[in-house]
């Protein structure tokens, strides 16, 4: 599915759909050549690659008008060497210079898919689903390793990337940026597709035709919420359901994120996705490395439909992971609707009851079971049962629902606290906050601060000790 050309220093990954291919440039950076419908294999694709003169092009030789950074598409663009469009990546060296060179040092091909060490990504439950390349670049001035990596699974037209980096050097290095792809496409005659919405409206679909500048969606909200989804695709304008080509990027990721199509004046389109930089400060000291999360790319040419199936098939076996990924998944209800914070035990079991004369299988316990908690200003943070409402405790109600044939489930919002709540009085400094600064807050309540380990444990435990109970 990998193979490398010598001669021409050219990568090809392909199976029976699809063609990615990029060489080693003169300069010993990546070239991007072709990303598509699957094609013959061949020692030389170097016709995909444009060279030829453009007026007031930044040039890389003495002499040679015809490479140019800022009009050679690339794998892994850095800014300044040439090249002026968005980069891939941005490090602050100690002299003050952003300027980077990452060249070609080596490569490997490897069986499999490597696991992202303390990141979610796609698997393989066995070697021959799939193979990987990796792609070994250094800057020599800064003593630091960029390592490319590139998976394609044999029986879908997926390819998955990810970057990692290395300070091997005795500078500190402040890492500013560094997406997990950027992939620079021939033309812009595409329109993009995202998933935006809002609380009870997640989700819509919306399009819009690529132009020269930047399209792009973001999160800055510490996750990557229901305003927008980390993921676009770009298809061909007379793209249906089930006809046309499309590309689509999804990041394996739930923090803030950008995605982004930036077209330039000669009508490449770079899309790029990763972390997004706003804020993201990494500091590199030496042998310190930072993960990029994954990109998941998919190409159909049999339009949207294909595109859709892909991501479902991969990720349903693929990226879920536990028992619950092959088994069907239990019919349930959920009280909140049907009580709000207006309930107690009885009513309960009076709606399990119902629930489990309708078929479901599952009934789920939502707000308002614990603490002082009959609206949303109070008891948020206090996990132990309202005995007023549940007389006999959680362990009472659970055991009266699984008498009735019933699985159980609880609702909990660990993260939040109201103010007015024993925990917030007991240790008001847990809330994540700025010193000296005003917080804001949603709902009545405010987010406690997960970095603080006495947090994480208190909440454990008293989760914990609910679950025990039950």
């Amino acid at each position: 599915m990998i193979v490398f050309h010598e001669e021409s220093k050219t990568f090809h990954l392909y199976n029976n759909e699809i063609s990615y291919m990029f060489k080693i440039l003169e300069n010993n950076q990546l070239g991007q050549l072709y990303y598509g419908k699957r094609i013959h294999d061949r020692k030389d694709f170097d016709h995909l690659l444009e060279l030829f003169p453009r007026p007031m092009s930044p040039c890389s030789y003495k002499g040679d008008l015809s490479f140019s950074l800022e009009h050679i598409k690339q794998e892994y663009p850095v800014y300044g060497s040439g090249d002026l469009r968005h980069p891939a990546i941005d490090i602050l060296q100690e002299n003050g210079s952003h300027i980077l060179n990452f060249e070609y040092v080596s490569h490997e091909i490897i069986q499999g898919k490597p696991k992202l060490k303390d990141l979610p990504a796609t698997y393989v439950e066995n070697e021959n689903e799939a193979q990987t390349l990796i792609i070994t670049l250094y800057d020599g001035v800064i003593e630091t390793k960029l390592q490319l990596s590139y998976t394609i699974y044999q029986d879908f037209p997926v390819i998955t990337r990810n970057a990692f980096i290395v300070n091997e050097g005795k500078q500190k290095l402040r890492l500013n940026q560094m997406m997990s792809i950027s992939l620079d496409l021939p033309d812009q005659d595409y329109e993009m597709i995202e998933l935006t919405g809002s609380w009870a409206r997640e989700r819509s679909i919306k399009t819009r035709k690529l132009t020269e500048g930047i399209q792009s969606i973001y999160s800055l909200r510490g996750c990557s919420s229901h305003q927008f989804n980390p993921f676009i695709a770009l298809k061909r304008e007379d793209c249906k359901e089930t006809s046309c080509e499309v590309l689509g990027f999804s990041l394996v990721y739930s923090g803030n994120f950008l995605a982004q199509v930036e077209v330039d004046n000669y009508h490449v389109s770079r899309v790029s996705m990763g972390i997004h930089p706003h804020c993201f400060e990494y500091l590199l000291d030496h042998l310190d490395s930072f993960q990029s999360p994954e990109v998941v790319m998919v190409y159909s040419n049999q339009g949207l439909n294909k595109m859709s199936q892909t991501y479902h098939q991969l990720y349903q076996k693929r990226l879920a992971r536990g028992k619950y990924r092959d088994q069907v998944r239990p019919i349930l209800v959920n009280n909140w609707e049907g009580t709000y914070f207006d309930f107690n035990e009885d009513k309960i079991v009076s709606m399990a009851n119902t629930a489990k004369e309708l078929g479901i299988e599952l009934f789920v316990l939502d707000d308002g079971w614990f603490g002082n908690r009959n609206n949303d200003h109070q008891g948020l943070g206090d996990w132990f049962p309202n005995l007023d409402k549940l007389p006999h405790g959680i362990n009472g109600l659970s055991k009266r629902i699984h008498d009735l044939g019933l699985k159980f489930g609880l609702w909990f919002e660990p993260e939040m606290v109201n103010e007015d709540s024993n925990l917030y009085r007991n240790h008001p400094e847990w809330v994540l906050k700025t010193p000296h600064r005003k917080s804001c807050h949603g709902r009545n309540q405010y987010i406690l601060d997960f970095s603080n380990p006495e947090v994480v444990s208190y909440i454990a435990q008293a989760m914990m000790n609910v679950i025990d109970d039950s």
